[in-house]
């Protein structure tokens, strides 16, 4: 073997052994990537069953006490040391249900303006103004609503809807207004979601394949027919997955809902009436509660509105796929 050649294999021996040893790094780095994203993902459930598990600690002496009757029962009687969550998980319920009334339409409307019909000069700025409303703090809406939706919706927005409208001899909108109710708690909730609503809305349907519309326009559909027919069904999945999103928010919303829902608690038909939210509750009574049963009930309040999260979130999930694999049909 010449000097020449000698060199050239001890090159490329060392040129291989580089080769291994920068596969090896590789290997390990991979591997340590595996393991850092693996601990994330499993770090997330982990820290909802903790969450889940402390809850239910701490809320056990209410919940083992009372049993179901903490939520069917109506009566919250501190003195007398009786608890039942039914009026705060009936105003939960109902005050979403308001809001997501109100605030889907509008957000729809909204989004499908800005993303079909608005001059592209247009669209950045009022998508800004409508995201801005995410930004702002919840205090502000319930002084907002304190100073200025309350006073309408005693006048004249109440007597509109029970005198003129004569809606009045129905039970949504039967008894005295207030103005502290579960319709000003609704109003002031369908304003804080429908910025969330509008912008999942807005970019799904600004994904929707532009063929989409194209083909809806050869067949010689109108504007409206196309968005109608082609682009709504298109993008299905994620308006429904954007209301769940604004559904969520709404059930834990707190400061605004306070303020405004007149923390009364009591089921009463009538959206004049006022009453209360497991959110609300637990923001009002926690600080002054020195009772261990009162914070248990608190806490097991805490545990029902936790729940109700979680199998909202659950049913939004089987519904978005529901709704995915019936459009890939």
């Amino acid at each position: 073997m010449t000097d020449a050649s000698a060199r050239l294999s001890a090159k490329q021996w060392f040129s291989a052994e580089r080769i291994a040893e920068s596969l090896k790094a590789a290997r390990y780095g991979d591997r340590a990537y595996t393991a850092v994203t693996t601990a994330f993902a499993v770090l997330i459930p982990l820290l909802l069953l903790l969450i889940a598990i402390s809850i239910t600690i701490a809320a056990w002496p209410a919940l083992s006490q009372f049993g179901w009757s903490f939520i069917t029962q109506s009566e919250w009687n501190v003195g007398a040391g009786k608890f039942g969550a039914a009026p705060a998980i009936y105003g939960t319920l109902v005050s979403s249900a308001v809001a997501l009334i109100i605030a889907t339409p509008l957000a729809l409307g909204v989004s499908i303006f800005l993303s079909e019909i608005a001059p592209k000069w247009l669209r950045q700025p009022v998508g800004f103004l409508v995201d801005l409303l995410a930004a702002i703090p919840s205090v502000v809406y319930g002084l907002w609503g304190v100073f200025v939706l309350i006073p309408l919706l005693r006048d004249p927005v109440g007597p509109f809807l029970s005198d003129t409208l004569h809606l009045g001899k129905t039970p949504l909108f039967s008894g005295p207004n207030y103005g502290y109710s579960m319709l000003a708690a609704g109003i002031i909730l369908a304003i804080m979601i429908l910025p969330f609503i509008s912008a999942v809305t807005r970019e799904v349907l600004l994904a929707v394949p532009r063929s989409q519309r194209e083909a809806a326009l050869a067949l010689g559909a109108t504007r409206w027919e196309m968005i109608r027919d082609a682009v709504i069904p298109y993008a299905r999945s994620g308006i429904i997955g954007g209301i769940i999103l604004g559904l969520g928010r709404a059930l834990g919303e707190t400061m605004a809902v306070t303020m405004l829902i007149g923390n009364r608690p009591e089921i009463s038909a009538s959206l004049f009436a006022p009453g209360y939210t497991m959110a609300s509750l637990i923001a009002n009574e926690f600080s002054e509660a020195t009772s261990d049963l009162h914070v248990s009930a608190l806490m097991a309040v805490g545990a029902v509105l936790f729940a109700v999260t979680l199998i909202v979130n659950a049913l939004a999930r089987w519904l978005v796929w529901r709704v995915t694999r019936a459009s890939r049909r």
